[in-house]
């Protein structure tokens, strides 16, 4: 069972004028991990504030996978994936780059945007659009790998290529 913070980043949302539609399908997501929800904050769009929850999620309450849900598109609030990029240690870029292909084929508009993956630590980070339509279909298309990317951040030696030991032939 991994362990999962979800960061939902929305000005509306922080102040109570809009509920949280992506978050809270977010906590019903994270089953299909399996995942359980360990901590859970809505904030404004602002990237000092995202940076302090992104490093608290991990340093502090050490969840194996962070889930933020808006500010990455193009709108001069938009900040998500700057303030991302300054807490991690390295970036994994395959999976920003299949969830704009993927999203692309769905809706043309899924190129602007700009959510990026990496690890801080021992921590799998992963930004995903705001809209509930986007989080599922984004969460559905990263949902084989994450787990093979969260027990290899945390050091798992099995090689990539080698299927499991039941399946060998």
């Amino acid at each position: 069972m991994f362990t999962v913070g979800i960061l939902t980043i929305s000005d509306k949302g922080s102040a109570g004028k809009r509920e949280d539609a992506s978050g809270l399908l977010l906590h019903q997501l994270v089953d299909q991990l399996p995942g359980k929800v360990t901590v859970y904050q809505v904030i404004p769009d602002e990237k000092e504030a995202i940076q302090n929850q992104l490093i608290s999620f991990s340093d502090r309450w050490k969840v194996d996978l962070v889930l933020t849900t808006g500010g990455t598109g193009v709108s001069p609030r938009d900040v998500t994936p700057e303030a991302t990029m300054q807490v991690l240690d390295r970036l994994i870029p395959g999976m920003g780059e299949i969830m704009r292909m993927e999203g692309y084929r769905k809706n043309p508009k899924a190129i602007i945007s700009r959510g990026i993956a990496g690890v801080r630590k021992q921590t799998l980070i992963v930004n995903l659009p705001g809209s509930p339509r986007a989080v599922r279909e984004n969460f559905e298309i990263l949902l084989p790998a994450l787990p093979h990317a969260i027990e290899k951040m945390k050091g798992d030696e099995e090689d990539c290529g080698i299927p499991p030991r039941n399946e060998r032939v």
